[in-house]
């Protein structure tokens, strides 16, 4: 853990910065922020991945906190679909945790990866095919949410890719849907970090945990009002876009 007294500020601002942009895309398209930071904080700022992917998890309990509140003021979250989301999420991953800590479960990841690439380019068609989409409400929600929360432990990430995009694709009010899987995100987070302090110590604060929870929880607001002011279609096509490219990614990283 390092000393706060002692951080420098031109040392912090990168992580910051890297948790705003993550923060930005996260809150207003419910989806990403895992991605964008571990990646950025990899690729770009030579962060070592596991402390990377450590970290992530750790700021997360804040950043999505923040978000969830920020969804929760401006009226973007259907309380009876996050009761719903909540218990299955915690549960599977409390047990992607403890598979990460026993099993590799990332040998399935591209198998996901290419799913949720399947799902981003039908929400793509979905946005260009029905400039007037028609909503409902999804009807298998508990399910999605065990499998988000398990890959999300256990693969790195998932809990937005999976649960977002395949509410939406049954019909979700993007509004409401990436609030909703924005707020529930929360105490996944919490659930998985507690589990990961509990077997790896608190090894995971760093000073790129730092800047991403500063960055993250400033930037929350603001993805949260994108949320709720821009059209139901083209946060379709955002989302989308997102989950396309992230996706492929995923996959040719996995891969290669």
């Amino acid at each position: 853990m390092p000393d706060l007294g002692i951080l420098n500020p031109a040392d912090i601002w990168p992580y910051i910065l890297v948790g705003v942009a993550a923060q930005m895309v996260d809150g207003a398209l419910g989806m990403a922020f895992g991605v964008i930071s571990s990646t950025l904080l990899v690729s770009v700022l030579g962060v070592p991945p596991a402390q990377a992917s450590a970290g992530v998890h750790f700021a997360e309990v804040f950043t999505t906190g923040a978000s969830g509140l920020s969804h929760a003021w401006h009226r973007n979250i259907d309380w009876g679909l996050f009761a719903k989301l909540v218990l299955p999420g915690v549960g599977g991953g409390i047990l992607g945790a403890y598979v990460l800590a026993n099993v590799d479960a990332g040998v399935a990841r591209p198998l996901v990866m290419a799913y949720l690439t399947g799902i981003g380019l039908v929400l793509l068609y979905r946005a260009w095919r029905f400039p007037t989409p028609k909503f409902q409400d999804p009807r298998i929600v508990a399910p999605l949410g065990a499998a988000g929360g398990f890959l999300d432990a256990a693969g790195g990430g998932g809990w937005g890719p999976v649960v977002t995009s395949n509410l939406l694709i049954q019909g979700g009010e993007p509004r409401k849907t990436i609030g909703t899987v924005s707020a529930s995100e929360f105490f996944l987070t919490v659930s998985i970090s507690v589990t990961f302090i509990l077997t790896m110590g608190f090894e995971a604060f760093t000073t790129a945990t730092i800047g991403l929870l500063i960055g993250g929880v400033v930037a929350a607001p603001f993805g949260a009002i994108l949320a709720k002011n821009v059209r139901p279609r083209l946060l379709l096509f955002m989302v989308g876009t997102v989950l396309t490219i992230t996706s492929v990614y995923s996959i040719w990283k996995a891969l290669s």
